[in-house]
């Protein structure tokens, strides 16, 4: 009896809170990086030629402890400890110099770099002095805490996970990440150590390296390159490794039934061309070659032997062909709280295909293929609508293998500076999958009213709608603060290879908490949620309580 009133409350408050929130005034939009202090339009400095005088870094600490708002002892304390920014490491991801002629495309694509950034909250460039010679900049950035030594516990979807952490996300102030981690999940005991610097010794080169102790195997991963760092970027090379062995989990309605074991050999190296960027558009070609081997075992006899995937062996050359729109709005309060958001509304298409040749050393011959493309429409002032589609997969003898068809949707209805009408709509078409690549729903695919992994199919469609209130709350100075109201709906269509029963449509309701972290890098917002399922089998319980850290709201 209590299902049918939990959900009636549910969508009545989400329903009260949008119409409250089209009475209210609209959010202002997030001025844009360089308009600041120029009486000059940044067409007129182009076109006069205006050159880059002087870059001033202005780094400031995690608090303003000269406000009286944040002089308390531990704010202090915390400043003494950090280690800042060293203010060469933002300026070498700045895409202009002095002396440079003044582009307001760099000053604006330099910005969204430095906001990408783990180790600054904020970052904005203003432009203090101009005429139509000289052009003076400060690039204002402020730090997060960094360091993240302590102890963790989360829940979602039923599961529990704890963790032990060492890491510096921004080590000596280098920008660079050193990091030790020892966790234990539903799936694992992890030990790992790594090192990963998007800008390595400021020359663009990005290294990632990570090494793993695990309960049910190891990991060892590499990657150096010169990515296309910004639209202009006219070279990258590169190249990635990895050996790894580790257990995978069957489950079956949130129960584990199996495990199979997942032996890993990988190396992709690539090479890429473009000729930059030219109104306002970017092309851009890659060519490369996989090594790409995988073999499975079972686990203590736990799975039937038919339902342990087969050993695949892809070595292929590929190509890929990328074409990017520059076209990006700025605002705040979409998917977080008070804080400056990069949205793009210009189309990004990727689409790449190899050759798997059995003369090359891989156990099957074909063509592989991957294609995604996303989008933007409206104005965050008011509707915006973003849409992504993707595909992947095989040809064998002419025929689809392990191909995923994909597309979301997602909406944002502007009711005011505080409410905001959220909605999103996902759905996949899979087709001849290899079992290692399953399509399934449930808790961590945001299904929040159910366990991990509760549901497998051949196909999946789900919907999001979403009231979230962005406050003006700062919570211990520490934290923004939002909440939200959401209903989420999905089900799965198809044969589950490992035989759990179809429970068809699954729903929930639930209400939650947002916490914007303003000033350290540990996630970006914490999610305290309340859901309730309203669907599926007796083993689930009726309330489900998820504390984890997200990206976004």
């Amino acid at each position: 009896m209590t299902q049918p009133r939990i959900r009636t409350q549910g969508l009545v408050v989400g329903l009260v809170a949008a119409g409250l929130g089209v009475l209210l005034p609209a959010a202002p939009l997030a001025a844009a990086d360089g308009a600041q202090g120029c009486a000059l339009a940044p067409e007129e400095l182009e076109a006069a030629g205006a050159r880059i005088r002087a870059i001033t870094i202005d780094n400031q600490n995690i608090f303003a402890v000269d406000t009286p708002e944040e002089d308390k002892a531990l704010f202090h304390l915390m400043n003494r400890l950090h280690v800042m920014t060293r203010p060469e490491v933002v300026r070498n991801q700045l895409l202009f110099d002095e002396g440079d002629a003044y582009q307001a495309q760099a000053v604006e694509e330099s910005g969204r770099i430095l906001r990408r950034t783990n180790y600054l909250y904020e970052a904005r460039i203003e432009v203090v002095y101009c005429d139509t010679e000289a052009v003076d900049l400060v690039v204002h950035t402020r730090d997060v805490w960094t360091l993240k030594p302590g102890f963790s516990v989360s829940r979602s979807g039923g599961e529990n996970r704890v963790g032990l952490d060492l890491e510096d996300q921004n080590f000596l102030g280098t920008g660079s990440t050193l990091r030790f981690s020892r966790s234990v999940d539903e799936e694992r005991r992890s030990s790992e150590i790594g090192f990963s610097d998007a800008n390595f010794g400021g020359r663009w080169i990005a290294v990632d390296a990570a090494v793993a102790d695990n309960s049910d195997g190891h990991l060892a991963a590499f990657s150096l390159a010169r990515p296309f760092y910004s639209l202009d970027t006219r070279r990258a090379l590169g190249g990635r490794v990895l050996d790894e062995r580790r257990e995978d989990q069957v489950y079956a309605l949130g129960d584990e039934i199996g495990r199979y074991r997942h032996d890993i050999e990988y190396l992709n190296l690539f090479i890429g061309r473009s000729a930059g960027l030219r109104d306002g558009w970017v092309q851009r070609w890659i060519a490369g070659a996989v090594y790409d081997q995988r073999e499975f075992a079972n686990v203590n006899d736990s799975l039937d032997p038919a339902l342990v995937p087969e050993d695949r062996k892809l070595v292929y050359p590929y190509i890929e062909y990328q074409l990017i729109e520059d076209d990006f709005l700025r605002t705040e309060n979409l998917d977080q709280i008070q804080r400056v958001e990069d949205v793009r509304l210009g189309a990004d298409v990727r689409v790449g295909l190899g050759l798997i040749s059995s003369g090359l050393g891989a156990d099957r011959s074909g063509v592989s293929f991957h294609a995604r493309a996303s989008w933007g429409q409206g104005d965050p002032l008011t509707h915006l609508w973003s849409f992504a589609t993707s595909a992947t997969g095989r040809i064998e003898d002419t025929e689809l293998r392990n191909a995923v068809f994909g597309g979301t949707a997602r909406w944002y209805f502007r009711q005011s500076e505080r409410w905001l009408l959220f909605a999103s709509l996902h759905a996949d078409v899979g087709v001849e999958l290899d079992l290692d690549n399953p399509i399934e729903i449930g808790g961590d695919d945001g299904l929040r009213g159910y366990p991990l992994r509760y549901q497998r199919g051949e196909r999946r469609a789900q919907f999001t709608i979403e009231q979230r209130y962005f406050t003006d709350y700062y919570l211990w100075r520490l934290f923004r603060v939002g909440g939200a109201v959401f209903f989420d709906a999905g089900r799965v269509w198809g044969d589950d290879p490992f035989g759990s029963e179809n429970l068809g449509l699954l729903r929930d309701v639930g209400f939650g908490l947002r916490l914007g972290s303003t000033r350290s890098s540990i996630g970006k917002m914490i999610h305290i949620d309340v859901a309730f399922p309203l669907d599926g089998d007796d083993s689930i319980d009726s309330v489900q309580f998820l504390v984890e850290g997200k990206r976004s709201f």
